[in-house]
This record gives C-alpha cells, structure tokens and sequence, in this order.
C-alpha cells in the first residue's frame, strides 16, 4: 500500500492517481503526515522534497488557458512545467484529459482540434508519455514496477464508410455514378462495374469474409458503420434499404461486434445522433454503445458528453488523422473526465494508435517505412501497457 501526503484532495488529483496506481494494480491511501509519506505532492517546495512539486492546475475546478512548457526531467524524459513548476502528474491530468483541447479556438477544415496546435511533438506522439510519467512517479514511491511486455491486447477496428462500391446502389446515385465513367472514359471501372452487377465477380469493397477471419483471429475486433442520411461527407447506402438492413443484421448476428459510426452530418446536432443510433439497434436487434466519429470529427468538450447522455458508453476516435500515435498520451482505455463539470465520467475512450488513411495519405509513407511505424508504435504499446488499437477500412483491405 503506497502512502500519500496531498495538500487537498481534488477530483483532479484522484482520477490522476487512478490512471497511475490503480490502472497498474497498486494501491493507495491518502495520509496526513508527510513524514509518514511514501510520495509528498504538495504545493509546498518544502513538502515537495519527498516527491514533487504540485501545480496549481491540480487543484482548480475551472477551465483556463494553460501555456505550459517542455522542460529536461530526468535523463531520458521530458515533462510539462506550469508557471515553472516541474510536474509529472500535472503533465499526465492535462494530457490525458485534452486539456489544451478546451481552451484551443482554432479549428480545421473539419471542426476538429487541429494537430498543429497540440503541444506534442511529433517525438512524444509516438510515445505512451502519460505511462512514461507515471512509471517516474511510481519510481518516486519505491514501487518496483514491472514491464507490462506481453499484456497488450491487438484490437482491429474497421470503419464502414461504404458498405459497397456498385451492389446495392439504385437511383439517381447509380445513373449518376455510370455517367461520370463515361464521361472519365473509365474502361476499367466500367466494365468493373458490369461484372459485379451480373454476378461475374465480387464487389471490390466486400472485403467481410476477411474481416471475419480476423475477428476470429482477434475476438474484440469492431466495426463502425456509418447509416446516416446521404450528404457531403456521407454517402453510404441508405439504412433504409432492405439488402442493406439485412446484410448488416447478418454479420451482427454472426458475432461481429458492430458500432454506431456517427455521421459527419451530426456533428454538433445529439438529436441526429440519436436517431442514427436507435435506427442501427433496430437493425442489429440489441443496444448499440460503442462509437467513433466519422472523419474523426469531435470535439472533446461537447461531442463525449452529448454521446454519454444519450446512452453511449465506449468511444474509439482518441487519435489524430494527421498523424499516428498516442494523442492522449497513453494506449489505455480511461475513463473520460468531463473538464466542465470538473467529473470523472463512466464514459470511456479506447484510443487507437494510427490509421490507414494516415499512413498513405497524411504522412504519404511507403509501404516499408508504414511496417516500420506500425513495429514502434506496437513495441511502445507492449512495454507500457494498453490495447493495440488501429483502424482500416474494408475499401482498404481489399487493395482498391
């Protein structure tokens, strides 16, 4: 039992100390004599000298504009100082809880937290600095912690942007569809599409028997799949027909694990997330509570809560499109705290690691240096813990 002097007790020093004690299966309890202490995390530098210094960020209840600066902490590691205070615990609460996301105005093309903006370098995305951080703190308090090697679960995750490329589509969408071939002169897509049509071969996005064999291989696989109504962004076929509805009961009902991917059109609009919602549990037949956004298009401060309240609870777009890597700092799956109402949530975000599409088309990475990547981002994840979760595509993994 690791012993702790805090100056106060604040819900923001209590979540962090989940993340760093009870997520690694130790436990602690708070005394009130520092000489008796294990850690001291004090305002005081007088305390501090038998742990460290605490900023003052631990103890606010409020949101303001943060401006915290990279400092040297130990030989290998760095850390965030917040008006001069070196604070390895500060440094995972704001991290891990997106912080700077909350007082960050600037939005992309997209809405959404734009990377450049992140205090994180390229270098510290690709480490698990929230679990480097805490590792520093248990170090602190004498704790032997082992190696977390050989723990990590691999989670592929698919998201179903379009369930086909020709099977399925009718209407103005397949005649429109055919006229840009022929205007393009498209030979190839052209007779691709006449192919599929008869029978002659399949559809280049039906990619499910190989995602089936890999849910097999790796049982906690998931599918994300977009229902929305057709818009810029959203151009699935409609949930509302039949093939379509029963195709997706099918692979639910053969054991997929098949989540709600939220659509670009309802960012912003709870109501029209909860319509696409009840409209994939009618088809599924059972509650659908796992989600990622389309495009990864959320912002931290409104998106989670209005997901939480309308019944979600797993969330699995914590990552970046512009590059891979750990956004919040760690592979672990936690429990989202709600800066505004100063709470810790039984909300939970399983961040992933990279995409597909990050890889070819944001980093435009060769094939070679992509397995690269991927083999780091794997190794971080085993030695500090967490699940190796990654997103692809069917239209992807059918090589088109």
């Amino acid at each position: 039992m690791t012993r702790i002097f805090v100056d106060h007790i604040s819900p923001r020093i209590l979540y962090t100390f989940d993340f760093i004690f009870g997520a690694r299966g130790f436990n602690y309890t708070i005394v009130e004599d520092a000489s008796a202490a294990d850690l001291c995390y004090s305002l005081s530098p007088k305390d501090s000298v038998l742990g460290c210094q605490m900023a003052a960020l631990m103890l606010e209840t409020g949101i303001r504009a943060q401006k915290p600066a990279i400092v040297p902490y130990t030989e290998n590691l760095e850390c965030l100082a917040f008006k001069s205070v070196v604070d390895p615990i500060a440094s995972i609460f704001y991290t891990l809880t997106r912080y700077e996301e909350y007082t960050c105005w600037e939005r992309d093309k997209y809405g959404r937290f734009p990377r450049a903006e992140s205090i994180a370098t390229d270098i510290w995305l690709m480490r698990a600095m929230c679990d480097r951080w805490a590792e520093s703190v248990l170090e602190m308090c004498g704790i032997n912690h082992s190696s977390q090697d050989g723990k990590t679960s691999i989670v592929p995750t698919f998201d179903i942007d379009n369930t086909f490329a020709y099977q399925l589509k009718t209407g103005y969408r397949k005649q429109l569809s055919i006229l840009k071939d022929l205007l393009r002169r498209d030979k190839n897509r052209i007779s691709e599409r006449t192919s599929v049509l008869r029978g002659e071969m399949a559809d280049p996005y039906d990619t499910f028997e190989t995602i089936k064999s890999i849910a097999r291989r790796f049982p906690e696989t998931k599918l994300f799949w977009l229902i929305g109504k057709l818009g810029e962004k959203d151009r699935n076929i409609s949930i509302r027909n039949s093939k379509h509805r029963s195709f997706i009961r099918s692979l639910s009902e053969s054991g997929l694990n098949i989540g709600l991917h939220p659509s670009f059109g309802s960012f912003g609009h709870e109501s029209i997330l909860l319509r696409e919602k009840r409209e994939l549990e009618g088809v599924c037949g059972r509650e659908i509570v796992h989600s990622r956004q389309h495009f990864l298009r959320f912002q931290v401060s409104s998106i989670f809560a209005s997901l939480h309240r309308i019944g979600f609870t797993d969330e699995y777009s914590m990552g970046f499109a512009e590059h891979v890597g750990f956004r919040c700092g760690t592979a672990r799956s936690h429990f989202w705290f709600n800066l505004n109402t100063n709470q810790t949530t039984a909300f939970t975000i399983h961040p992933f690691v990279y995409m597909d599409g990050t890889l070819r088309e944001y980093m435009k990475l060769s094939i070679s240096d992509a397995k690269k990547i991927v083999q780091e981002l794997y190794d971080e994840v085993r030695r500090y813990g967490g699940d190796f979760i990654f997103i692809w595509h069917n239209e992807t993994i059918g090589d088109y």
